[in-house]
């Protein structure tokens, strides 16, 4: 499978770079960065990646599958591309506004996107673990949801914590919008039952926990996942790249890429 890295310089992109070279089917053809990036026309120094390939600005035409994990702002435009040259595309850049949100759903009348908040397969067996746990425990369980990430983290909270709640919601066969709670402050009253909490934390260099709290006021049940590595984000988008090249059109989650779906 032939892969374009977007947002190649980066810490990810560094990541994928470096898994896609060491995974069998993977050809990584091309590493792409931003018009104003300094690293453009230096040779990518990351082991295994074809000698001679250089950071580049243009659109790589050449790839089957292409990965994104750049800034929200850039999506819409990396999408329309992508649909342009009916490339599949793996997407796990998070905090996307409403209507850049619309942008993936409309590439997706084109081209197979796989759309993820976490590419991890520990995160997206979690997803699975809440969904079912807040269906079998139900509403006599207050659901807290807990994350942790580096300072440099910009949007919050988590798509992570985000895909999480909408597992709980999912469970509880309600709507995310309308039991959600981010954060508190003041005199907030009495908890209503039902409500998902998400909460976010912010300090040095935690690549990423979460922790689903379902508490009963005779037990609590906590399910957590800590991601030690960005790698782990790296083998799952690599994954998914290899899965969706040559799907048929339309947004795929990594339940389908693990079987779940």
């Amino acid at each position: 499978m032939k892969i374009a890295i977007l947002g190649a310089a980066g810490r990810m992109g560094q990541f994928l770079l470096s898994t896609a070279a060491k995974t069998e089917g993977c050809e990584v053809v091309a590493a792409v960065e931003r018009p104003d990036h300094p690293l453009l026309g230096t040779a990518v120094a990351v082991p295994g990646v074809p000698a001679g390939l250089t950071y580049s600005s243009q659109w790589p035409a050449a790839a089957e599958v292409v990965i994104d994990f750049t800034f929200h702002s850039c999506v819409p435009n990396n999408l329309s591309n992508a649909a342009a040259n009916g490339q599949g595309y793996v997407l796990g850049t998070t905090g996307l506004t409403p209507e850049e949100q619309e942008a993936v759903h409309a590439a997706a009348n084109t081209i197979p996107v796989i759309w993820a908040p976490n590419m991890s397969l520990g995160v997206n067996l979690l997803l699975e673990l809440v969904r079912r746990s807040a269906e079998i425990l139900g509403p006599e369980y207050d659901i807290e949801i807990v994350e942790t990430h580096h300072r440099l983290k910009k949007d919050a909270p988590s798509g992570t914590a985000i895909g999480l709640a909408q597992a709980a919601a999912a469970g509880r066969k309600v709507s995310l919008d309308d039991v959600a709670c981010y954060g508190r402050q003041g005199i907030v009253g009495e908890r209503p039952s039902g409500e998902i909490g998400i909460h976010a934390l912010r300090g040095g260099s935690v690549v990423g926990d979460h922790t689903v709290h379902f508490i009963a006021d005779e037990e609590r049940i906590e399910i957590t996942h800590k991601a030690s590595s960005r790698e782990v984000f790296a083998k799952g988008a690599i994954r998914g790249a290899l899965w969706v090249g040559g799907k048929q059109p339309g947004i795929y989650t990594m339940r389908h890429v693990l079987g779940f779906e």
